[in-house]
């Protein structure tokens, strides 16, 4: 009875897969998916030969602190770094000296508590102190942006597929809309039109809009090409400040393992290449099971138990 309907259960999980099969593919040819408007004009990244791109991409310094200058003079004042710590701007190649005077002269003070009245305060930063929020909370960003809320870059080139060539095409993307894209997918009041972005058209204005914008202290060009690439550069280091250590510990470990491979190979060779190979019967084919096999049938004949032979 119990197998009897786990057949029926089968043959009904069987009917209803083949229905919905059926009802799939009709459904497709009857009514095909049409392409969006979105996916139509949206364009894939634009590819970005980056330093530190591949398995033995180191970051460049000199680039990593050009992009942290286009951050601090172009992106800071809408968009915060809440997972990075002004410290850590040791890493870029900036002594203490230079940090503390980074930390200090920023232009957004610490939120902080005024131990005399208790009431909130705000302060200068310190080394310690994290990049602080240009806004107290989400509402005042969104009353600051036309309702539109910036995000947090710590992690943003990690929140996006193809992070820094997603980010060097958004900055380097904005143009006027096609003169073929549709009426209701054109930017309306304070949106632009960029292919990079998944719905075309975003509320942020083109923070990197020509030429000189910034002053590079090193001497390089600042054109806006170059000064994406290197806020791009700069913003893959804060989501991935190990990434050089953990490209050093990818190759070490795939070294020990081709290593240790070829050496179990010679091993094998070594030990147990020239073996001879015997094979046992065992089971019923086993000699001394046929042996006992035959004795308890001749034993349980003389009992009366059984046939003999």
């Amino acid at each position: 009875m119990v197998r009897i309907f786990g057949v029926l259960t089968g043959l009904g999980f069987l009917l209803v897969l083949a229905f919905s099969l059926v009802t799939g593919v009709v459904g497709y040819f009857r009514e095909p998916p049409t392409e969006t408007i979105e996916h139509k004009f949206h364009k894939d990244p634009k590819h970005v030969d980056f330093s530190f791109s591949g398995p033995f991409g180191k970051f460049d310094r000199q680039q990593l602190q050009r992009g942290f200058q286009v951050y601090k003079e172009v992106c800071a004042a809408c968009h915060g770094l809440n997972l990075v710590a002004f410290r850590n701007l040791a890493d870029l190649g900036y002594n203490e000296p230079e940090i503390k005077a980074i930390a200090n002269q920023w232009a957004i003070e610490v939120p902080d508590i005024n131990p005399e009245t208790g009431e909130p305060a705000t302060r200068k930063a310190m080394p310690a102190d994290r990049f602080p929020s240009p806004y107290p909370n989400e509402v005042a960003a969104r009353a600051a942006n036309n309702n539109a809320m910036p995000p947090d870059l710590s992690l943003i080139t990690k929140a996006r597929h193809h992070g820094p060539e997603y980010l060097y095409s958004l900055l380097t993307g904005y143009q006027n809309p096609p003169a073929n894209l549709p009426k209701e997918a054109r930017p309306g009041p304070n949106l632009y039109y960029n292919p990079y972005f998944p719905n075309l058209n975003l509320a942020m204005p083109p923070p990197i809009a020509a030429d000189g914008q910034v002053t590079y202290a090193d001497g390089t060009r600042p054109t806006v090409d170059q000064m994406s690439k290197d806020v791009a550069a700069f913003l893959t280091w804060t989501a991935e400040p190990n990434l050089e250590s953990r490209h050093r510990t990818g190759i070490a470990v795939l070294l020990f393992l081709l290593l240790a491979t070829i050496l179990a190979y010679l091993s094998y060779k070594q030990l147990w290449a020239t073996a001879k190979r015997q094979v046992r019967i065992a089971g019923p084919l086993d000699l001394e099971n046929i042996a006992e096999r035959e004795a308890d049938k001749a034993e349980a004949a003389a009992q009366g138990r059984g046939v003999e032979g």
